[in-house]
């Protein structure tokens, strides 16, 4: 059944893996299911604490964001359309390209092995792409995956899963963590700057709203 001609395109969110020196894009993963819900939790950076109570006022810059949320992968219409990558491997691929975002890659692993072997003293840490949350334009989110699990919910005669639900905790990196000559600083600044733009947009209330006249 054709969708009706005047309904709106449905976005969908997902992640964007890009070269953080390049900004060269490596690969787009796209939610096959919008999530239900996203829950999101902000902690201030602030000077107030036990040890420091003189300016209670004053941040040390932006807050700790972390997003949660669920995706639902499934096999079923691929299926009923005879795709052939999924009657050999279910959802296998899809998992693996959110799963294989927080491993090192098998060339790195054996890059590093290596020079272990061979005597090197110091070996620097292994670097990933810059992943980015996209939902909608407004929220184009450089951030990094802190938990990640997945439930197989059913199986096809192979066992292969065909139906999963995979929870994602992300990180948001901020200038703070970044610093500000990296691509994700512009991104994540574009992030905030959209963010007061849309508080400007909402209704100021007034003091009668509250019931008083004054402060």
């Amino acid at each position: 059944m054709s969708s009706f001609p005047g309904s709106p395109k449905l976005i969908r969110g997902g992640l964007v893996l890009i070269d953080p020196t390049t900004s060269k894009v490596i690969r787009i993963i796209t939610l096959q299911y919008n999530p239900d819900t996203l829950t999101r939790t902000l902690q201030a950076q602030s000077l107030h604490d036990a040890n420091n109570r003189s300016q209670p006022l004053r941040l040390t810059g932006p807050p700790v964001e972390t997003i949660k949320l669920d995706a639902e992968i499934d096999a079923t219409d691929q299926m009923q359309n005879g795709d052939s990558v999924t009657a050999q491997s279910g959802i296998h691929p899809q998992l693996a390209a959110l799963e294989t975002i927080i491993y090192p890659t098998s060339t790195q692993l054996i890059s590093n092995n290596s020079q272990a072997s061979s005597g090197t003293l110091e070996i620097v840490p292994m670097e990933t792409p810059l992943t980015l949350f996209v939902w909608n334009k407004n929220r184009i989110i450089p951030v990094r995956i802190t938990d990640f699990s997945v439930t197989e919910e059913a199986f096809d005669a192979n066992l292969n899963p065909i139906r999963a639900k995979v929870s994602m905790g992300l990180r948001v990196l901020s200038v703070d963590d970044l610093g500000f000559d990296h691509k994700g600083s512009s991104l994540y600044l574009s992030y905030q700057q959209n963010k007061e733009k849309l508080a400007g947009l909402a209704r100021a209330g007034s003091l009668s709203d509250l019931g008083i006249n004054t402060i």
